[in-house]
């Protein structure tokens, strides 16, 4: 028996009618209706409902239908096609069946249940596949494969959260599946309360619910888990270029002031040698808490501040919270009272809330007057010359974490209540702080960090996990974080630092640092009434080990660089999942070895635990080079290797190439004129696109950037450099290639012999000997590394040995 004769759970009958659209069929049922629209060969939309009309709005997707398909109509069912794949709609009952063009399955509906209402909550059931995983779903605690647990999506302010708490901040209802070497996603476009059951507590089925609503999901299928992400990414958005500066070290504490701490700060940092671009002021620097302010005597001359700290290279980032104080005469309150933005009950009172600043209205950001408002205001740190924006707060969090839900948004012309308008409060907060940065800044590319988001939210903003805590399992969990949201379109991702709740020791922080330096966003961060928690003030051996790393990270910036422009071309993450290029590989989903990734499309990082000398780590298929070492290893096995607190395991994908910046000084604003390119000696082609623009304005978009494509050939013995693209000047005037693993060489350069050269390489500097009886720290030394220096050009260069 089908549920749809149950009067307790209904599903959708039988169909009763259909109708071919231009862009695929809308159909009746016996209980209800639904649409399927092709967007591309890869991506069907299938959309449910009850109600008789389907709601049209989304913050998440910006893509719209425009793919082709063919329609076959036989007596028991229909069957859609694009070039990619079939979706086999049976008639009696209505089930959804994906099929790849040789007949196999992707996807199937539970034959009893398909989607189905209990009340106003709809579900659809998916029958599991054997071995069947699932990965991605956001900012999720848990392991990286799904099977076997269930998740909700309800933005939510969790203080300290631990492995396993769930609810968090964000909502990013996307899953990836993976069984018989296929690959598939789905993405529930409904921004109720969610659920996500991925075989909990049952054999049977995979389900996504969502408490009213459509059922509203979208269905990718392509031969790798990259091509999903890019299709997935090709209709929620990718994001933009960041500024180059935001990718550097930030400084963050809960709080810096007065104004003379903040500066001594910046100072110490260029005085100890540890590069750093931005300064992040968190809430004492406003008047009593409420934004738009500054505290008049901690900061007496903002303004004079942010430029002597500018002419010192460094960057302001400040804290934006929504809560706008019931304070009669406070200017924000005022207009936004005059101006009727803030969220309101249904009697048409403003909803009031207790945070920070004490008793709050919240602006509706989910109306186009309170983004306007908004933008008028951030005005006041735009003139300051301030850059960078920190949304916080944004789920709403306020004083009993319970939010009534009576309350009602604009949702653009969709009036709606905090049901469906929670999910995206954060995300419309950080797309009005993003939108009115980037008019207000006259070309420049703002920088904006949010805690609550929705997918989509890469159009407009970096995220961060909140607020975790100092201790080795939390620093773990950060790393699943990143690379789950990764696997969900968001990329310019990151954790605290040291940990936000709690003391770090000292080898925790130098471990953090360390794992820290390969992550998108990278900040230190602490709590107030907390140990001081700057590189330097964990001791001298963490404070040398620190400068080490966050200076590794700043010679990898031109990788680093061309690796976000790869995302923003095609949203694969930076850092990247070993699911991805790996994803029917047991090894990989092993707890053991979860927490590997790739950083960019070369590096392979090994995160460990700050008490663990020795880890066993699993090399993916083929050969891999010791960063600090040169030493190869063949892959597709396990390896136990020293993992001392003076370095971290990281290995290069043999074939690689990696561009760096040797010369770095304190910023990005100084990473020298010295080009190197390393090549890893290895049997595949290999091709990386390097990329340069000014890292700081649009100008990009006008074709203002330095692109090439660099091509390591090992059957020809060849690398090719391709002519420059686009008007940009490189800020390289030298090119110095290393070769790693090579031997002997006898090299030329567009058909004209070269003069090798050799020298003793270091990544980072030797440890000092603070132990006078111990064993001398480790001198990471690659010894008469073989290098070729020639001027850099923007015409075609053609190596070959």
């Amino acid at each position: 028996m089908n549920i749809s004769q149950n009067k307790l759970s209904r599903s959708l009958g039988e169909l009763t009618s259909f109708v071919k659209t231009s862009h695929g069929i809308e159909a009746e049922t016996s209980y209800g209706s639904f649409r399927l629209m092709v967007y591309d060969a890869r991506t069907i939309r299938v959309q449910v409902t009850i109600g008789g009309t389907y709601r049209e709005h989304s913050y998440a997707v910006v893509a719209a239908p425009a793919g082709e398909f063919l329609l076959e109509e036989l007596d028991a069912e229909l069957i859609l096609s694009t070039s990619k794949m079939q979706l086999v709609i049976t008639r009696a009952p209505v089930r959804f069946y994906f099929h790849d063009l040789d007949g196999n399955v992707i996807n199937e509906d539970d034959t009893a249940f398909g989607t189905s209402w209990i009340g106003d909550q709809v579900t659809t059931y998916k029958k599991l596949q054997e071995g069947e995983r699932f990965i991605g779903l956001g900012e999720k605690t848990g392991p990286l494969d799904r099977r076997g647990a269930g998740y909700q999506h309800w933005n939510t302010d969790h203080y300290a959260y631990r492995e396993g708490s769930d609810p968090l901040y964000c909502s990013m209802p996307f899953y990836i599946g993976i069984h018989h070497g296929q690959v598939y996603g789905i993405y529930l476009d409904n921004s109720h309360k969610t659920h996500f059951n991925f075989g909990a507590s049952n054999d049977r089925f995979s389900s996504f619910s969502a408490d009213h609503g459509d059922m509203d999901y979208y269905f990718f299928y392509d031969d790798s888990v990259a091509g999903v992400l890019e299709a997935y990414t090709q209709l929620t958005g990718r994001m933009p270029l960041p500024p180059l500066w935001s990718i550097g070290y930030q400084q963050c504490r809960y709080s810096y002031y007065p104004d003379k701490e903040v500066l001594s700060l910046a100072r110490n940092f260029q005085e100890k040698k540890i590069p750093a671009d931005a300064i992040v002021l968190d809430i004492h620097y406003m008047d009593k808490f409420k934004i738009f302010t500054w505290d008049k005597e901690h900061f007496k001359d903002p303004k004079g501040m942010i430029r002597e700290l500018r002419k010192q290279g460094f960057h302001v980032v400040v804290m934006c919270d929504p809560g706008i104080k019931i304070e009669e005469g406070y200017e924000p309150y005022e207009s936004g009272k005059a101006q009727d933005i803030f969220v309101k009950y249904p009697d048409g009172s403003y909803y009031s809330g207790e945070v920070w600043p004490g008793w709050c209205h919240f602006p509706d950001f989910t109306h186009p007057g309170a983004r306007a408002w908004w933008r008028e205001h951030l005005e006041i740190y735009a003139d300051m010359d301030i850059e960078g924006y920190w949304n916080d707060m944004n789920e709403i969090a306020t004083w009993g974490n319970t939010l009534p839900e009576l309350m009602e948004f604009e949702f653009d012309g969709n009036k709606t209540t905090a049901r469906e308008a929670r999910n995206v409060y954060g995300m419309q907060m950080a797309r009005s702080t993003y939108e009115g940065a980037r008019e207000l800044l006259k070309g420049k590319r703002p920088f904006s960090l949010t805690r609550s988001a929705f997918s989509g939210i890469q159009r407009y903003s970096a995220v961060w996990t909140g607020d975790n805590m100092a201790d080795d399992d939390h620093m773990m969990l950060g790393i699943r974080l990143v690379n789950s949201m990764g696997l969900t379109g968001v990329a310019f991702t990151g954790y605290d630092v040291g940990g936000f709740v709690g003391n770090a020791s000292e080898h925790l922080f130098a471990r953090w640092v360390q794992v820290g330096a390969f992550s998108p966003f990278f900040r230190g961060h602490s709590m107030v009434n907390s140990r001081d928690s700057e590189p330097w003030s964990y001791g001298e051996e963490v404070e040398e080990i620190s400068r080490n790393f966050i200076t590794l990270r700043y010679k990898l910036m031109p990788y680093l660089y061309s690796s976000f422009y790869e995302t923003a071309l095609t949203g694969i993450p930076v850092a990247r999942s070993l699911a991805i290029d790996y994803p029917h590989a047991a090894w990989v989903y092993d707890k053991n070895f979860q927490h590997q990734y790739l950083f960019g499309p070369s590096i392979l990082v090994i995160p460990v635990k700050s008490d663990e000398r020795f880890t066993k780590l699993y090399l993916p298929k083929g050969e891999w080079y010791d960063l600090f070492t040169d030493r190869v290893h063949p892959g597709d096995r396990e390896v136990l290797v020293e993992s001392t607190i003076e370095t971290l395991p990281l290995y290069v994908k043999a074939s690689s190439i990696i561009p760096m910046a040797p010369a770095v000084q304190e910023n990005t604003k100084n990473l020298g004129d010295l080009l190197e390119i390393h090549v890893y000696k290895g049997e595949d082609d290999h091709e990386f696109t390097y990329y340069e623009d000014d890292g700081e304005t649009f100008d990009y978009e006008k074709d203002v950037y330095h692109r090439r494509q660099l091509r390591y050939i090992p059957g020809k013995s060849t690398l090719e450099i391709s002519a420059a693209e686009g008007s940009f000047k490189s800020r390289f005037n030298t090119l110095k290639i290393c070769f790693h693993g090579f031997g002997s060489m006898r090299p030329m350069l567009n058909q004209k012999e070269q003069t090798l050269e050799f020298e003793d390489y270091r990544y980072i500097a030797p440890i000092s000997n603070f132990d006078p009886v111990g064993v001398p720290g480790g001198d990471f030394k690659l010894e008469n590394l073989p290098y070729l220096l020639l001027d850099y050009s923007d015409g075609p260069m053609i190596v070959q040995w």
